[in-house]
């Protein structure tokens, strides 16, 4: 005596703390302590995994596969390896479950799936690429150390490229990133939106008839990426919608659109800052 106990409704419980008496150590053991060996996600478990910005290791599954063989196993990893990385396991389709799959980036064709999430990075997603059917410990051990040791490269999602994107408005997704906007000698202006969001629904239209009036100009790219179904390396969108504009020769240095989001204020912000708008509109103007 004294004794610091923690009553549980979940593991071994009640849990006595056996470490040293100081802040940190208990502060510590009390987060650590404070979910289960083995996470069912739900909205309960949020604050201890993004809020505490925690590691954490999905097992993402049908509600069938629930006592399947790997399940099963990704339980005895839980209990190996805990306390150097959170454990949760979840489905797709309900509430919560379905939004957090979705951010990761995990649909039904792509069950099963493991995958960590790094919160105190930008969210960082990374995957598991062995056959999750087949998964061992030690393998569930060795994906952790590699991401610990920064040996894995972080998962992008990407829809896929559309086969045909000859609209005026080209459409961007992760994988074509590199082609559309970095990889040529064009001016590019991009809107990463979000299919929901009621700004974005606004400004379509807009965007549609800008792309339409320019599309002669041979220099300059209008286009659009739908940012919650594709992630790009270095791009961090924080609101919807995001236009940004690249211009060639400087695609590092990408500038964000600050003007009014009307056809006109877009145009004259477009005479100010493309060589090739600047050109096309001088040229038509005289004829």
């Amino acid at each position: 005596m004294p004794s610091l106990v923690l009553f549980r409704q979940f593991d071994t419980s009640p849990l006595v703390f056996d470490g040293s008496w100081e802040v940190t150590p208990i502060v510590d053991w009390m987060l650590a302590s404070s979910v289960p060996t083995l996470i069912e996600f739900s909205e309960d478990y949020i604050e201890p995994i993004f809020g505490q910005k925690a590691n954490a290791i999905f097992l993402f599954r049908s509600e069938a596969d629930k006592d399947s063989a790997f399940a099963k196993t990704f339980e005895e990893a839980a209990k190996t390896l805990k306390g150097s990385i959170l454990f949760v396991v979840s489905g797709i389709t309900d509430g919560i479950q379905s939004r957090l799959a979705e951010f990761i980036g995990v649909d039904a064709a792509s069950l099963p799936a493991i995958k960590i999430l790094n919160p105190a990075d930008n969210m960082k997603k990374f995957q598991y690429q062995g056959a999750v059917k087949d998964i061992t410990v030690q393998a569930i051990q060795s994906f952790v150390d590699d991401f610990k040791s920064g040996n894995i490269v972080p998962f992008l999602k990407s829809e896929e490229i559309p086969e045909d994107n000859t609209a005026p408005v080209k459409t961007v997704v992760g994988k074509n990133f590199h082609q559309i906007v970095l990889d040529n000698d064009k001016d590019v202006l991009i809107e990463y939106y979000a299919p929901w969001c009621g700004h974005c629904k606004k400004l379509a239209p807009i965007w549609d008839q800008l792309a339409d009036e320019l599309k002669d100009i041979p220099n300059l790219t209008i286009a659009k990426m739908d940012a919650t179904a594709n992630e790009v390396e270095g791009v961090d969108i924080k609101g919807y919608p995001t236009l940004k504009w690249y211009p060639k020769g400087d695609k590092k240095n990408a500038v964000d659109f600050d003007g009014e989001r009307d056809l006109d204020s877009i145009k004259a912000w477009l005479k100010e800052h493309s060589a090739s708008y600047k050109h096309h509109h001088e040229h038509t103007s005289e004829l």
